[in-house]
């Protein structure tokens, strides 16, 4: 297997006198960058699983020593919230923006939007993505045009083409060029190879790594560390294993930048892109079973593990129970690395860099979430903090209502208006905080755009940083489509 096969991209950006003098410029301004002390960055978003099966949440099924270790030594989040499917929290978290304004479809994205990659770019970072990708649109330039220098990447092709293995004897495009001899390898640690790779070629100037990360998505199957290892098998039964080898994963990685001794310049940001599969059920300490919620809109759907790590920055052990929503790793990884959010466009993200700093920041009084998964699918939209959540009036069974979710998880039981006084004043806040958002210039429509016609974020409407937390608003109603994807 050749580590670092040359594109014809690589080669005339390297034959090329006026870009190599661009990249000149570039490293004098990386090697700047480092010495006035902006961390490197390291954000790993696990697929598919919930806060339930960590064990520092209190899950007892699964081992996840090296994370809950991180968490330990550094900061734990409790009401963290993502999208309820993958795409649409790639989406979010690369961007940080509300879903209608910039998300088509299942399997899409924009590339005329900015990303965290583009700003560590600016800001005189090496970037790299390594892991799973889903998100076409420019073929094998498509991570470049994103903000990555660099990628190693499974599923590069339109989503309903043949996109073959992501774990065992896996497929894989790296710089534009699929790579060969990998019969009998493990796709993570491929993914991880490269990334431990990147981060010693690059140790001397400020990186940003994202990994996306193949684990723990299904097909359930073996991992190096199982017995059945070779076997063509699945079961729920190898869930375990795969958690099991996410966090020996992680641990490959955290030893790395200890072995660079990056890791007191290296801010480390562990979280899940949604909840579990819905065929797995995950034991708590409590003596409670939760069932997995992906594509949900409920807790199991959206409510995800978030674990920071910074040594001699962060506060050691500490547990937050601030809102965060994936549209706020874009504006937390801007300041982090001394760049600027992107203009003329909205950014509905709010940085936490102060948190992660041990200062109390200005937290979330709520979050906001716009789920539809394609053109024509139902949308889903609430607004919520840590225990009321409140539904907008769309076309679903929960539209309009309002649950105690510290109460009622599963959201089983809706609260009627009149029930108690804290029920109304919880609804009449977050009632008027949506309402504002709405009227607020180009808030919330009842759909999105369907796929290739222009997207809210491309209409050129401009929101001040200082305002980043509430949106303004753009209504966009569209003929609806059947679901696809």
């Amino acid at each position: 297997m050749t580590l670092h096969p040359h594109s014809r991209r690589n080669f005339l950006r390297s034959m090329s006198g006026a870009l190599a003098g661009l990249m000149l410029s570039r490293r004098s301004k990386a090697l700047s960058t480092k010495a006035g002390g902006t961390p490197n960055i390291v954000l790993i978003m696990a697929d598919d699983i919930g806060y339930e099966c960590f064990g520092s949440y209190g899950g007892t099924s699964y081992q996840t020593p090296v994370l809950d270790g991180l968490a330990t030594t550094g900061m734990r989040f409790t009401h963290c919230y993502s999208q309820p499917l993958c795409t649409p929290s790639r989406v979010k978290i690369m961007t940080g923006r509300y879903n209608f304004r910039n998300y088509t479809a299942f399997g899409d994205f924009d590339y005329t939007e900015r990303t965290f990659a583009h700003i560590a770019q600016d800001a005189g970072y090496a970037t790299c993505v390594a892991g799973k990708w889903q998100l076409k649109g420019r073929g094998a330039n498509s991570p470049y045009d994103a903000g990555f220098d660099e990628y190693c990447l499974w599923h590069m092709e339109d989503v309903g083409t043949p996109k073959g293995s992501r774990y065992r004897s896996p497929k894989i495009l790296q710089n534009t060029q699929w790579l060969t001899g990998l019969e009998g390898l493990y796709g993570p640690d491929v993914f991880c190879d490269y990334i431990l790779d990147f981060m010693q070629r690059k140790q001397s100037q400020p990186f940003l790594v994202y990994y996306p990360m193949a684990l723990v998505h299904n097909p359930f199957e073996p991992t190096p560390d199982s017995a059945e290892w070779g076997q063509d098998v699945t079961g729920n039964k190898y869930f375990a294993d795969m958690v099991a080898y996410m966090d020996k994963i992680i641990g490959r990685i955290v030893q790395k930048l200890d072995d660079l001794s990056l890791r007191e310049n290296t801010l480390f940001l562990f979280v899940g892109d949604n909840g579990t599969n819905r065929n797995i059920n995950s034991q708590m300490n409590a003596g409670s079973t939760i069932q997995g919620g992906k594509g949900l809109s409920t807790d199991a759907g959206t409510r995800v593990p978030f674990i920071a790590n910074w040594q001699g920055t962060m506060p050691v052990g500490q547990v937050l129970d601030d809102l965060v929503d994936f549209s706020d790793f874009l504006p937390t990884i801007a300041t982090a690395v001394g760049g600027g959010l992107p203009t003329g466009v909205t950014i509905d993200g709010k940085s936490i860099l102060p948190q992660l700093k041990g200062q109390t920041g200005t937290p979330r009084e709520w979050l906001f979430v716009h789920y539809q998964r394609n053109p024509g699918s139902t949308t889903y939209r609430f607004i919520r903090n840590q225990r009321w959540k409140l539904y907008d009036t769309d076309d679903h069974e929960r539209a309009g209502k309002l649950y105690d979710v510290q109460a009622d998880p599963l959201e089983e039981t809706p609260i009627e208006p009149g029930s108690s006084t804290e029920a109304d004043l919880a609804r009449d806040t977050l009632q008027d905080a949506l309402d504002r958002l709405k009227s607020s210039g180009d808030g919330p429509s009842k759909g999105i755009p369907e796929a290739g016609m222009p997207v809210a974020g491309t209409l050129g409407l401009a929101l001040t940083a200082a305002s980043c937390a509430l949106g303004g608003a753009v209504n966009i109603r569209r003929k609806k489509q059947s679901p696809g994807g």
